[in-house]
């Protein structure tokens, strides 16, 4: 026996012993518990090694033992865990004598699964609701079902309209609204007017400004952590954009690394200075029933990424690439990362040179920024506008200088 063989053996004793011992463990009276697991991995990892034939019978023998086991059982318990993890554990033996690696990464994941039932239990019965199963339903189905039906080729005569990198957006922001959500209520709803900023950012900056200024109108005294609020809004769609843009061209992000990440800087610092005298009275309501995501703006956003992506080729075909950053920047008063995404997509077909492309980026954040400042003054008064409008104006002017200075 060689030595890939015996390592190969070894790794399937050891996982067979960390499952039986878990089992030992949790399980008053286990159907299988250290010893025996150990015995299967050693019959799984000796029998893959005389042959495929010696495996496969050996693996019907250890089912056929789990079914006699499972019919023992007390008529009141009917999980079928045990009978699983022998089978499992069968299986891992098999999968070391080729890949000691991948069978012990699966090894440790069971051993986690079996030992986290009580909470596992607890998080599908207590913690999750019944509308976050629906939207992480919905999530699942969007990336894993859709998006690999859609072509990936472009559907228009300038290559831009490409249905799988479109809806691939979709994905990406639906997967950010419920990492957001999910953090949200894992640290707690009325953690503060902070975190309610940051996560709701990621649905829509617009939106939470609006929000955050009529808070300050009907509440003063909150000017300067619901300012900051907005700000950590703007700094989540900030990161959005940055996601989309290397999602559709990761070469533009890789020329785009310093003036984003100084406009990153000029949001951070704006946010921290309010969230310094921000008072500590401030909480927000409970989002807990609230959903993740909402669908309606993922769908919009991809409808107007083709809609602006087809305008801005059209424009750039027939009249130069001024006028279709002029057309991103018009889309970007009311939808910033379809309007980034239209000049990343015309980037990445070579329909745009890459330094109309990186200022057409900073020229979609100036509109925007500029749209967001008019409505704070709007939402929530001149105190509030002037905080939101600075940080937002800073962090355009900032991100030019940067791009001017070090081109990309």
């Amino acid at each position: 026996m060689d030595w890939d063989s015996t390592k190969g053996i070894m790794t399937a004793l050891g996982i067979g012993l960390l499952i039986g011992a878990i089992r030992e463990r949790n399980s008053a009276a286990p159907m299988a518990g250290l010893r025996t697991h150990a015995l299967v991995a050693v019959v799984g990892a000796v029998s893959i090694h005389i042959g495929m034939g010696a495996y496969i019978a050996a693996l019907l023998m250890i089912g056929a033992l789990a079914v006699a086991g499972y019919m023992r059982n007390d008529p009141d318990d009917l999980g079928l865990t045990g009978e699983v993890a022998l089978l499992v554990n069968m299986a891992l033996a098999g999968l070391a004598s080729s890949n000691q690696v991948l069978a012990t990464a699966l090894g440790v994941t069971v051993a986690v699964l079996l030992q986290a039932k009580r909470q596992l239990k607890n998080l599908s019965r207590n913690v999750i609701t019944e509308q976050e199963v629906k939207d992480g339903l919905l999530l699942l189905a969007a990336a894993l079902v859709v998006m690999p039906l859609l072509p990936a080729e472009a559907l228009d005569p300038w290559g831009v309209l490409e249905p799988r990198t479109i809806w691939k957006i979709v994905v990406l922001v639906l997967g950010v609204g419920m990492l957001g959500h999910i953090a949200l209520r894992m640290v707690g709803a009325r953690w503060g007017l902070a975190m309610a900023g940051f996560f709701s950012g990621f649905a829509s900056s617009t939106a939470a400004t609006a929000s955050f200024g009529a808070r300050v109108k009907a509440e003063p005294a909150l000017l300067m952590p619901a300012s900051s609020a907005a700000i950590l809004a703007n700094l989540a769609s900030l990161f959005l954009l940055l996601i989309v843009v290397w999602a559709a061209s990761p070469g533009l992000l890789i020329d785009l690394a310093w003036p984003m990440l100084a406009a990153v800087l000029v949001l951070g610092v704006n946010a921290a200075f309010g969230l310094r005298s921000a008072s500590d009275q401030a909480e927000v309501e409970d989002e807990g029933g609230h959903k993740a995501f909402k669908l309606s703006h993922a769908v919009l956003i991809a409808a107007i990424i083709g809609g602006v992506s087809l305008l801005a080729a059209w424009l750039r075909h027939t009249f130069g690439d001024t006028v279709a950053i002029a057309a991103a920047m018009l889309a970007a008063l009311t939808e910033l990362q379809a309007a980034a995404v239209s000049i990343a997509q015309m980037n990445t077909s070579g329909s745009m040179p890459p330094a109309y492309a990186q200022w057409g980026v900073i020229g979609v954040l100036a509109s925007s920024g500029l749209a967001k400042s008019v409505l704070g003054f709007v939402s929530g008064g001149p105190r509030y506008g002037l905080r939101v409008s600075v940080a937002l104006i800073g962090m355009v002017v900032v991100a030019a200088l940067v791009l001017w200075l070090v081109p990309g």
